[in-house]
């Protein structure tokens, strides 16, 4: 397959770096009309002689006609005006050094390489665990199979040994019948008569004994599936869920083992089938010894018990309680706000279709509710489960339920040990499977993954917290008092649960060199980074210290995280925030990089979340000096965006005109390429009509930008933007033109 085919099949976060690659010097337009052509040159060899590099310029001039004249004949005149200016633009460039043009589509196509095996290279280790997976799934499915094709043996064996007993009956019968006319058959024939039917009679007991061992031998393998089935699949399926709660992988196989265990059911259910059949050849037809009067009672027990245990495993929650205002925050319920919960039958038989009435219960099984706060459910809280339109499963949804809080009376004396973020409540639901003509009579119940119920939305992240605490550590979903006495969490368990955080709400997770700062964060530098290492409860979520600049891991977290949603979501999808790095680091990495490279990097010290970025100089003597920009805070990226905070941030020191001092985003991206597509796009001026006047008047635009004053003698590392108003002053008595000026002779002094 073509490099360019394979690339565009990539994830969104790889295309991400592809488009990184191309901008208005070689745009991606040319990739994407010209992609055979381009990769079927050796660019590298062409890239080292100019004369073929000219040759291939021309070339690439040509194909860019014949496409042209393809949208022609497609009357598609955008792109028709398109093809022309990317062809001036590219002649303007590359017309007297073809080799330069040469040079960047072969980095590029190397580049492309390298995104593509990095892509295969995760994707071969996400296939590794899946397909391990998917051998254990594809066993079962197997066994499945398999117990389908016994049944259908059995089947036949008891339609020919239903057969086989009419036959014999027949015989018997008819035989019985002439003995008692007289002069009908010679006693030689009579004895034949005999005896062939007594033949009839030993086959007929040996079949009914195969019939009788074949159902028990299919019952005991049905009860080892079954058995694997409720035991293993379904915890393993529960667990997942739990996973993709918190922000993991998405769980999935919920049809597969939907399918599972309705074919479970209709086995089982034909295996009765077959049993009452037999019933009735037993009472045309028994003996001493026979099989059928010996083990019927056990065998339809059996059955019968196999298909109970089934049926009461099979109601399951689906969707976890969830609040539709915040999608990704399921499990953390608010009072008086709706929440939606999805139940599911796992035994698709159009039998029970409307057969299952289930109704929602909170906090149902609590004994000790001493200290703990009560709620009732408010809305519909009964539902008639029955067959999806969509996919045909047994399914009911409880859309517009919601808590209430009961009030104690008087003083409140139940304040219990934990804080309400901390507090587990449950949400179970109950229902009755009732089939008289089957002998079903089932209790069924399903309890939800505990909830934790908040008044302000304020406690939404503490509240987030503890259902990450709790679902990272433990599978039991009956521990509500699970916070009075919290385990550690692994930092290998903690580490993954926070890239989730992540990846679930962006495109892009935490890579290692960022887990390594919060690593270093939560257990110091001494633990080096151990997987093994300890993180408690109260270093992650709980304020340590009466000082408020102190505050907890998740909440600098979560802060950081609303940051990103609000403001910054493009810009750390495409990779342009490194975000989490130590001041050490940032140092250490920026040190041998060219003057003017700057890193973006989130405060240590912002509680709601805030933005920096550092930058490298040198000073007279060579030596590197570091600048590290005020946080940029929800506050202020509301008024301005990043991109054009960095395009056109200001440094001032004394006597010196205003500059920028960013020019290439770490490692060595020009500043520019990085931006520059977030760079808003000009538009002509706005001319407002005087509602009074038919006078137009135009008012001059105004740009919020951003100044740093600093001394030249100090270079303090935190600089606080100087107002606007002040450089407004200096622009005006310096002029604009003469600062741009300044500002490029001063930058070709520096090269």
């Amino acid at each position: 397959m073509a490099q360019w085919c394979q690339l565009q099949m990539l994830d969104s976060k790889y295309l991400e770096q592809v488009d990184q690659l191309y901008d208005d010097s070689f745009p991606m337009d040319i990739r994407q009309y010209l992609s055979r052509w381009i990769e079927s040159i050796d660019w590298d060899t062409v890239a080292l002689q100019d004369s073929l590099a000219t040759v291939r310029f021309h070339e690439l001039l040509v194909q860019l006609d014949d496409q042209h004249s393809r949208f022609a004949l497609e009357n598609n005149f955008l792109l028709q005006h398109n093809i022309r200016k990317i062809k001036r633009n590219l002649q303007d460039r590359f017309q007297e050094d073809p080799i330069h043009m040469a040079m960047i589509i072969s980095k590029n196509l190397k580049d492309e390489q390298r995104i593509l095996a990095s892509a295969k290279s995760v994707e071969q280790d996400r296939e590794g665990t899946v397909s391990a997976m998917v051998i254990e799934k594809q066993k079962l499915d197997n066994k499945v199979k398999e117990m389908k094709e016994r049944v259908q043996v059995a089947d036949q064996n008891v339609k020919s040994l239903e057969d086989l007993q009419d036959d014999y009956d027949f015989k018997f019968n008819t035989l019985k019948n002439r003995e008692n006319e007289m002069n009908s058959m010679t006693q030689k024939e009579l004895e034949k008569e005999k005896l062939m039917i007594g033949r009839m009679c030993f086959e007929l007991k040996a079949k009914r004994q195969d019939v009788v061992f074949q159902l028990t031998e299919l019952l005991d393998v049905t009860q080892t599936l079954l058995s694997e089935l409720i035991s293993e699949e379904l915890p393993e399926w529960k667990q997942r869920q739990q996973i993709a709660c918190i922000g993991g992988p998405p769980n999935a196989c919920m049809d597969q083992l939907q399918n599972w265990f309705t074919t479970v059911a209709e086995i089982l259910q034909q295996v009765r089938q077959h049993l009452k059949k037999l019933q009735e050849l037993e009472q045309k037809f028994t003996y001493d010894n026979d099989p059928i009067t010996q083990k019927k009672v056990f065998l339809e027990t059996r059955a019968l018990e196999l298909l109970k245990n089934l049926l009461s495993n099979s109601l399951v929650v689906e969707r976890q309680p969830c609040m539709p205002t915040h999608p990704q925050r399921p499990l953390v319920l608010k009072t008086g706000v709706q929440f939606t919960v999805k139940l599911r039958f796992l035994v698709k038989l159009q039998e029970f279709n409307y057969q299952l009435k289930v109704k929602a219960l909170f906090d149902k099984d609590v004994t000790e509710k001493k200290g703990f706060r009560k709620f009732n459910i408010l809305g519909t809280n009964t539902k008639v489960m029955n067959m999806e339109e969509s996919n045909g499963s047994l399914a009911a949804e409880f859309r517009h339920l919601q808590l209430k809080e009961q009030k104690v009376a008087g003083n409140r004396t139940n304040e219990g040990p934990l804080i309400v973020t901390e507090e587990l409540h449950s949400l179970s639901f109950e229902s009755e499977l009732q089939l008289n003509q089957s002998g079903l009579d089932i209790k069924l119940e399903a309890i939800s993954l505990p909830v934790v119920v908040i008044s302000n939305v304020c406690q939404l992240p503490s509240g987030w917290a503890s259902i990450l605490w709790y679902n990272m550590l433990t599978t039991d979903s009956k521990n509500l008092k699970f916070f009075l006495s919290p385990p550690p969490a692994k930092w290998s368990q903690l580490s993954e649960v926070l890239s989730w955080q992540f990846s679930s709400v962006t495109k892009r997770g935490l890579n290692q060199e960022q887990l390594n700062m919060l690593a270093d964060k939560l257990l110091g530098a001494k633990a080096k980074r151990n997987p093994e290492g300890l993180i408690p409860w109260t270093k992650f979520c709980k304020q340590q210290s009466a000082n408020e600049k102190i505050f907890p891991f998740w909440l600098w977290i979560e802060g950081i995280l609303d940051l990103i949603k609000r403001h910054l979501l493009s810009y750390w999808n495409d990779g342009s925030i490194m975000g989490f790095i130590s001041k050490e680091r940032e140092k250490a990495l920026l040190s041998d990089k060219c003057p003017g490279t700057f890193l973006l990097r989130f405060s240590e010290s912002s509680r709601e979340g805030a933005i920096t970025f550092t930058w490298i100089e040198l000073d007279v003597h060579e030596k590197p000096i570091f600048h590290s920009v005020e946080p940029y805070t929800k506050k202020e990226l509301s008024a301005v965006s990043l991109p054009d905070i960095i395009r056109t941030y200001k440094m001032m020191a004394a006597d010196n005109i205003p500059e920028n001092p960013l020019r290439f985003l770490y490692p060595d991206i020009p500043k520019d390429k990085a931006f520059g597509k977030y760079y808003p796009k000009p538009t002509e001026t706005v001319e407002l009509m005087d509602v009074d006047s038919t006078e137009k008047r135009e008012y001059l635009k105004t740009e919020l930008i951003s100044v740093s004053e600093v001394h030249p003698s100090t270079m303090q590392d935190n600089m606080m933007p100087m107002s606007l108003e002040d450089y407004r002053a200096l622009e005006m008595s310096l002029g604009s033109r003469d600062i741009d000026v300044a500002m490029t002779a001063d930058f070709q002094d520096q090269n």
